[in-house]
């Protein structure tokens, strides 16, 4: 559906345009109640193998004084569901409280035992009652109910004993692991992944079971929150209840990557009000993704420094189908093109060409010429100068207007022009100008001035703290008024951390490009380099699939069941093949995650043994049981096989 059809009731979220917390049922999880109007809880998995019991006490102490309010422990057969309870009673004698979860993958069994144990289990109801075969298959209405009494006939004895132990549960879907019914049904989308939970859902009701809570994961954070929108109007559309919802974009990676993908799934959804429990998933130390997590969590619910805004009743677009707004091109700003990058060197003079390296640009001095990186930004914004220095072919500038209209030579140069120099310009450029507004005070006024503009581009800037509510609510008006010009996002982040400031911009940007909005992008900050800026900012467009200029690693947090280091393999990996723009490559630690959850991976590196690999091309196996000493050099292999390899020598790296 487009993002001009008609406008539609929202129903996944109280409010558009001013944070407000869904309202969840109360589900009790040991000591520590999820939902309603309890803190928003932080969680994480142990990732060493649950056989070993004082290393799973150990690493479960350490997330918890990083600040989890549960831990989760893989429990892939009965021997693990088994250790659970000497692992809990060893936490419980070192005076740690923490609510457990058990988490299941193919063996209801294991899940039987554990529900009488831990205090709330995890199923993924892509595989708990099925054998996933990639296999495409034609039912009928009653075909397609005799498998849904087949799944009840499994799944119920799980929900009568958590009913009985008083065991909480999560039906987890994820998206790579639907089943092949699901897909044959409503194919891979997130319809799909909600249809999948609402079937157990429904079982758990008719039990009157409700101690439920919800996750729709996705490696891809635009169907994780597509799928959660969706899941929260299904719910109240089948007049079911509003189960509390874990969050999470799984496999979201590592460094900067995990946590930018993570904020811009996780912290779109926190912003709307949605989430009771969050986990981010990070190919790193397990006691790492909690404070990871609370920062999300912080930034939604912090109500200083926020603008009131008027509520908004009809939503122009469709939050659960992706469309991106429809605009007019000026310049290479709007159309089809990509969202431009424009690096800020206003408030220092730029002296030096070495300071553009920060921002992609190269200059080779025994060559007199420039390079650049596929991070290199489009545009700079010098303010109130102008370069001094050639700048490299198809860099432009853009300056204060009062300086603007006293160049003599404009080719590459064009003025920000401010909302009230608008009226009393006598000079502009004859092709692409920025007009500069506050999306913190926009009006009908404004929108009667923007009718009559044709060749400018919109930089709407805002200083509150909730700037992704109050840009959207602007674009909202622009899309219901008809105003197609194109949208540049401006915004000064004040003093952050590093991780505080990725947080930040992704979520706020991000969650814009989520739904289609946005342009172009003028980031600064009061102390952040202008490397991690442009580095925040195309990992953002990378992660909201709006812009890729690097390789994408999908690689799983890790967990008891993964069979080699996966930290260090993805390092490795990442070594060899990070020049590789736009190759998407899944690096899984066993086969639960893998092939399923790389669903969105072009290549796939996947445990199958200790010390063997099992290679994949999308979903399709083509190398098994590789040693591990060759996986990677066979992995290269394979992407030379199919023309994808370019050697980095032809790459500029910084």
């Amino acid at each position: 559906m487009s993002n001009l059809n008609k406008s539609q009731s929202i129903k996944y979220c109280d409010s558009l345009t001013n944070y407000q917390r869904r309202l969840a049922r109360v589900v009790k999880i040991g000591e520590v109640p999820l939902g309603g109007d309890y803190p928003i809880r932080i969680q994480s998995m142990t990732t060493v193998d649950t056989m070993d019991t004082m290393g799973s006490v150990a690493q479960s102490i350490r997330m918890i004084e990083s600040g989890c309010d549960y831990v989760r422990i893989t429990a892939p057969s009965i021997k693990e569901a088994q250790n659970l309870a000497l692992i809990k009673k060893k936490l419980r004698d070192s005076g740690f409280q923490t609510p457990l979860v058990a988490d299941i993958h193919f063996t209801p069994n294991a899940a039987e035992l554990a529900a009488r144990i831990v205090e709330k289990v995890r199923i993924n109801p892509g595989n708990y009652a099925d054998k996933k075969k990639f296999e495409v298959i034609e039912y009928t209405k009653s075909t397609y109910q005799a498998e849904l009494e087949r799944i009840r006939n499994k799944f119920s004895p799980l929900v009568k004993i958590c009913k009985e132990y008083g065991t909480a549960m999560r039906i987890g879907t994820n998206h790579g692991s639907l089943s092949d019914r699901i897909l044959s049904r409503y194919g891979d989308t997130p319809l799909g992944m909600v249809e999948s939970a609402l079937e157990f859902i429904r079982i758990c009701e008719d039990f009157n079971y409700y101690d439920l809570v919800l996750s729709m994961k996705s490696s891809n954070p635009i169907v994780m929150v597509q799928a959660y929108r969706l899941l929260v109007e299904k719910l109240d559309e089948e007049g079911l209840q509003p189960y509390p919802l874990h969050l999470g974009v799984t496999e979201a990676g590592e460094a900067e990557d995990g946590r930018i993908k993570s904020a811009v799934g996780i912290g779109t959804l926190l912003e709307d009000g949605l989430g009771d429990t969050v986990r981010v998933s990070l190919t790193e130390a397990p006691e790492a993704e909690a404070p990871v997590a609370q920062l999300l969590v912080n930034k939604a619910i912090t109500q200083k420094g926020r603008i009131r805004l008027k509520e908004i009743d009809q939503y122009p677009i469709n939050p659960y189908h992706y469309s991106r707004r429809s605009t007019k091109e000026v310049g290479n700003f709007g159309g089809q093109n990509v969202p431009r990058v424009i690096a800020d060197f206003s408030s220092k003079p730029l002296l030096e060409k070495r300071a553009l390296k920060a921002v992609g640009h190269f200059y080779l001095s025994e060559l007199d010429k420039w390079k650049m990186n596929d991070l290199g930004c489009d545009y700079l914004f010098l303010g109130d100068q102008v370069a001094d220095f050639m700048l490299p072919n198809g860099l432009k500038q853009i300056v204060n207007y009062e300086v603007f209209k006293k160049l003599k030579e404009t080719d590459h140069i064009f003025p920000l022009i401010s909302y009230e120099e608008l009226t009393t310009s006598d000079k502009i450029h004859k092709e692409l100008n920025f007009l500069l507004l506050s999306a913190d005070n926009f009006n009908q006024e404004t929108i009667f001035t923007l009718r009559k503009l044709s060749n400018f581009v919109i930089m709407l800037e805002s200083k509150a703290q909730n700037t992704l509510h109050v840009m959207r609510s602007v674009v909202i008006d622009l899309i219901s008024n008809k105003i197609n010009l194109p949208i540049v996002f401006k915004h000064c982040y004040p003093s952050l951390t590093d991780d505080d400031f990725r947080i930040h911009l992704a979520t706020d940007f991000g969650g814009l490009l989520i739904d289609g909005f946005g342009d172009g992008t003028l980031m600064s900050s009061e102390i952040i380099p202008h490397k991690l800026i442009n580095e925040t900012v195309f990992g953002t467009l990378q992660a909201a699939r709006t812009r890729i200029t690097k390789t994408e690693y999908i690689s799983c947090p890790s967990c008891g069941r993964t069979l080699f280091d996966l930290q260090e393999t993805t390092a490795m990996i990442r070594k060899k093949t990070d020049h590789l723009k736009g190759v998407k490559i899944g690096i899984m630690g066993c086969i639960v995650n893998g092939p399923g959850e790389m669903a969105d991976a072009d290549y796939g590196y996947v445990g199958s043994g200790k010390g063997k690999i099992t290679l994949y091309k999308g979903l399709e196996v083509m190398k098994k049981s590789v040693p591990s000493e060759k996986a990677l050099d066979e992995l290269i292999e394979l992407i030379k096989e199919n023309g994808e390899w370019i050697s980095p020598s032809n790459v500029i790296q910084d």
